[in-house]
């Protein structure tokens, strides 16, 4: 058994996926599953698709190479770079754009391929990260993508939250509605996809304020870990355990609470604090911030407090806890949804399924 590792039990991940898909079916929307988090891990995204996502999606083309036997359609989170156009067309069916040059780029490496990529336009709502800000743009790019060969415009899309933390609405999306009659009316051309963005837009269908013309939604967090994004809510009949971090104790001694001796800078260039609690007892674990951010782990045990870490080492607080610890016992942590993506980036950490 290899530890420091994290336990992935595909069965809440299952679960979770059917809950968030039936939940957007009954109002007519589509889930493509965001994979990106758990760095592509097959077992997972089939996890996802048993669950019952009609779309497999990840930021990576990487990722994407490791899902290419999955029967769904692939799409490219992340737009596209320039210098990668030739594998997001062979890897990915589906990818969003927001640079003509790429677009034309991708039309291209398409042609060369005998394939038609499909592409989704994005729209910036005012998050400030990708999609094409200024609406009288937005004909101009769907005239010329219209004229291209070896891409089909399926449908346009838009991000909130992950930069800007601009919170879905439903008079913003509307806006999102209103950009796609006006490209059909205007240019003649259908769209399938009317793309409202990630888990923060979750919120909005148990308010019954989803604009009805949004037909699909990019959820990754909501599915792993059973939350909405825009407040941090928990979602209904979810888990939010499906992946757990379990670390072994290699030190456990009672020391000071307090360095002795003159402060300097830590191992990350930091001036740390310290409050003076007296002795108290202190297991040390075999992980470190160069696996996981301190801050994305949650002691399941509630009467253990994190103190600090180092880039190998964990450094816990056990004072309080019933369990009389010795070396050699495991903690297990819940994970954020940077914990899990952290943790399960590192090779030094492994990944095991329950």
């Amino acid at each position: 058994m290899m530890y420091p590792r994290v336990e992935i039990n595909l069965e809440k991940i299952k679960h979770n996926t059917k809950v968030l898909v039936d939940k957007c079916k009954d109002i007519g929307i589509e889930v493509t599953g965001v994979t990106k988090s758990f760095c592509g891990i097959k077992e997972v995204a089939e996890a996802m698709v048993e669950g019952g996502i009609s779309i497999v999606a990840d930021s990576r083309i990487e990722n994407l190479k490791k899902l290419k036997d999955i029967k769904l359609p692939k799409l490219l989170l992340r737009l596209p770079m320039l210098s990668q156009t030739e594998q997001v067309v062979q890897y990915a069916d589906i990818s969003l754009n927001s640079e003509m040059e790429t677009i034309k780029k991708l039309s291209e490496k398409a042609l060369e391929k005998g394939k038609v990529h499909k592409v989704i336009l994005m729209i910036d709502l005012g998050d400030l990260r990708e999609g094409i800000f200024k609406k009288e743009k937005i004909l101009k790019y769907v005239n010329q993508i219209k004229n291209l060969k070896g891409v089909k415009l399926v449908g346009i899309g838009t991000n909130l939250t992950c930069y800007g933390g601009v919170i879905p609405s439903k008079e913003n999306l509307s806006k999102l509605v209103d950009i796609k009659k006006e490209i059909e009316e205007k240019l003649d051309i259908k769209l399938e996809i009317i793309s409202g963005g990630n888990s923060s837009s979750i919120h909005l269908i148990d308010k019954g304020e989803m604009p009805k013309e949004i037909n699909n939604l990019r959820l990754g967090e909501s599915i792993i870990l059973g939350r909405e994004t825009a407040y941090g809510n928990k979602i209904e009949n979810t888990y939010d355990d499906g992946f757990r971090l379990v670390v072994e104790i290699i030190e456990l001694k009672e020391k000071p609470s307090v360095p002795i001796g003159e402060i300097g800078m830590d191992a990350f260039g930091n001036k740390p604090t310290f409050e003076d609690k007296g002795i108290r007892k202190r297991a040390i674990c075999a992980i470190g911030k160069q696996d996981i951010d301190i801050e994305d782990i949650i002691p399941e045990d509630k009467c253990i407090s994190i103190l600090g870490a180092s880039s190998d080492h964990l450094i816990l607080d056990v004072t309080e806890c019933d369990k009389n610890f010795k070396v050699g016992d495991k903690i297990s942590f819940k994970l954020t949804y940077g914990g899990v993506v952290k943790s399960l980036t590192s090779e030094y950490v492994s990944k095991i399924f329950i």
